[in-house]
């Protein structure tokens, strides 16, 4: 296939290099900063910098941008896409443009299935991206309105580039179980490290420290955006969470020995149920 990757970040340019790496497909890079498409086809992670015309030649095309950049991209540039051609996202939220982009498909003709790579650093740039980056990583799917067919096909190309597990699911399932497994950490993190300890606690702190406050270098601007498009399914999670911190809290509080033992003893037991 002719692929078109549209966003040299670490996102965009680890596919570029992915499927340099592990297919035989050839890879258009277009990135509004040219000074990184050249050195993505110095580096070969690219066949060839492309423009927006560009588009009429790819068989796949790959839009690793915010999620509100994606829509006005192809609302912008939708026309040079090819009858058929086959357009997928990694926005980290579904819902609020998967009807955006079904009904831009429709208007230009194109397949639109959404996409998300759960694989990331807490780095960001095309410096940074990786061939390896999505290693057993997990994929996930969501048609849309697309078809069999093509569910199937970007099920196999994540697959030929490393991806270990791929996951389909609906607009609604992603935002909600994503606001658990993905934006509350990052909430989480962000909240733990704004303590007054936190500049004091080199010499306090070894792993617990990092595996909770690792998230917090945080793109400001990208989880903003994220956060706000999926405010109910991700308020919801935060409930939850007080709450929780809320019953450990007041059995501290109390002296409660028996209380907080069993706060602590269910938690223990949810994490060993999974077998993590």
């Amino acid at each position: 296939m002719n692929i078109a990757v549209v966003g040299l970040g670490i996102i965009g340019g680890s596919f570029c290099k992915a499927i340099k790496k592990y297919t035989d497909h050839r890879v258009i890079g277009i990135n509004r900063t040219k000074s990184t498409a050249e050195k993505a086809l110095k580096e070969g992670a690219i066949d060839e910098i492309g423009t927006h015309e560009s588009l009429e030649n790819a068989d796949l095309i790959i839009l690793s941008m915010y999620p509100q950049a994606v829509v006005d991209y192809v609302a912008r540039y939708g026309k040079y896409i090819k009858k058929g051609a086959v357009v997928t996202d990694v926005s980290g939220i579904k819902r609020a443009i998967c009807p955006q982009m079904t009904e831009l498909s429709e208007k230009f003709g194109f397949v639109f299935a959404g996409s998300h790579p759960m694989a990331g650093k807490e780095t960001n740039g095309f410096d940074v991206s990786d061939a390896d980056l999505y290693k057993n990583a997990s994929y996930i799917i969501v048609p849309c309105k697309a078809g069999d067919s093509v569910v199937n096909m970007l099920s196999d190309f994540a697959k030929s580039i490393g991806f270990g597990t791929v996951k389909i699911t609906t607009p609604e399932e992603h935002d909600r179980m994503i606001a658990f497994t993905s934006q509350l950490p990052h909430v989480l993190a962000c909240s733990y490290v704004l303590s007054p300890c936190c500049p004091n606690h080199k010499g306090f702190s070894a792993g617990s420290y990092r595996d909770v406050s690792r998230v917090a270098n945080i793109n400001s601007t990208l989880w903003s955006e994220l956060f706000l498009e999926n405010k109910d399914p991700l308020i919801s999670e935060l409930d939850i969470l007080i709450d929780n911190i809320t019953k450990i809290k007041d059995a501290i509080k109390a002296e409660d020995t028996d209380a907080l033992k069993a706060l602590l003893e269910k938690g223990r037991e949810v994490k060993q149920a999974l077998g993590e």
